[in-house]
């Protein structure tokens, strides 16, 4: 079934609840749809696909058209002992999957618990948290390719995986692969992933259920940040710089140590937007009606659900430039500008 709505109101459909709008807004339920819609479309009509709106900034109204998946379905399709293969519909919470892994015992996503957003964006985003990707159990995605006019099944390795990005976010493929569903790889071999500090001071001895890393992913969750559905965002806003070792010294004189958290990567040194942002003071800031999260000073929050874009570019802006003066690292937006 698809349902088409004109000069729709996106603030109802992104976490992040800024007033935008959009040409016209469909929602479909099954992958035979995205053709059919893709073919009704006018040349030249600008055309969006969205997930649960979890990640994307609207910067102004969108005059096109904006699409987005209500396909479900979590299937078990292959058992190879330890090993299951369940295919899940694009249009699924990704949470809800992970509670039905928990609920099934099967290990691998857990870490991913609470994270807003639908199982379709989590493959193009990668998303991850607590020492966990949405990679690192993906085996297929299946989409409908633009280009090629018809369905395709990428493997995990076609779709080049790395931190937060993906062949799906490049720029000549962007907008051309609709997800319609993924393949995860699942254990119920016990398999628990507790090495990030933050998780691992959760437990005294080895976890032996999915379930408990779940629970212990969602208090360190909820200890830091904020409910979109109750405090408006778009979840971590920055990147987490990898930075050069120059640039890493530039920190150590600064400081003055080198006791600040940084991380040998493929690459040079990660160290956390979080991190450099809360030591240039932006911490429960306000700015007009936007403000940085107290409790994560990666995100950036709507308290009243009065915030525009204006404001939130602003406001990014002025962290951005204060982190470039203070450290001399340039910090990129993880959260999508439309």
């Amino acid at each position: 079934m698809i349902t088409t709505r004109q000069n729709f109101e996106l603030s109802s459909v992104t976490t992040f609840a800024i007033p935008a709008k959009c040409g016209c807004y469909i929602e479909y339920d099954c992958p035979e749809d995205i053709p059919f819609i893709l073919s009704t479309l006018r040349p030249n009509v600008d055309f969006l696909h969205i997930g649960e709106g979890s990640n994307l900034l609207f910067t102004s109204d969108f005059p096109g058209i904006v699409a987005h998946s209500r396909i479900k379905g979590i299937e078990i399709v292959e058992e190879d002992y330890p090993f299951v293969k369940v295919k899940v519909g694009a249009g699924e919470k990704m949470d809800d999957f992970i509670r039905w892994a928990c609920d099934r015992e099967l290990w691998g996503v857990e870490n991913l618990s609470g994270i807003p957003g639908e199982v379709g964006a989590s493959a193009v985003q990668n998303v991850g948290a607590y020492g966990s990707e949405a990679s690192d159990a993906i085996v297929e995605v299946n989409a409908y390719d633009r280009e090629k006019d018809d369905f395709v099944t990428l493997r995990c390795e076609d779709c080049h995986y790395g931190y937060r990005d993906s062949i799906f976010k490049r720029p000549e493929l962007r907008g051309c692969m609709i997800i319609h569903s993924v393949v995860y790889k699942l254990t119920s071999m016990l398999s628990p992933n507790i090495d990030y500090p933050a998780l691992k001071s959760c437990f005294s001895t080895l976890p032996s259920s999915p379930w408990q890393v779940r629970e212990a992913v969602i208090n360190v969750r909820n200890s830091k940040l904020p409910d979109p559905s109750v405090t408006p965002s778009a979840g971590s806003f920055f990147k987490n710089p990898v930075i050069t070792q120059e640039q890493l010294q530039h920190i150590i004189d600064t400081t003055g140590n080198d006791s600040f958290p940084h991380f040998k990567v493929e690459g040079g040194w990660k160290i956390p937007a979080a991190w450099l942002i809360d030591q240039c003071g932006w911490k429960g800031r306000q700015a007009g009606n936007v403000a940085v999260w107290h409790l994560q000073p990666l995100v950036i929050v709507n308290p009243e659900r009065k915030a525009t874009a204006t404001e939130v570019l602003d406001l990014e802006k002025s962290i951005v430039n204060s982190v470039k003066q203070k450290y001399g690292v340039t910090l990129i937006p993880e959260v999508e500008h439309i």
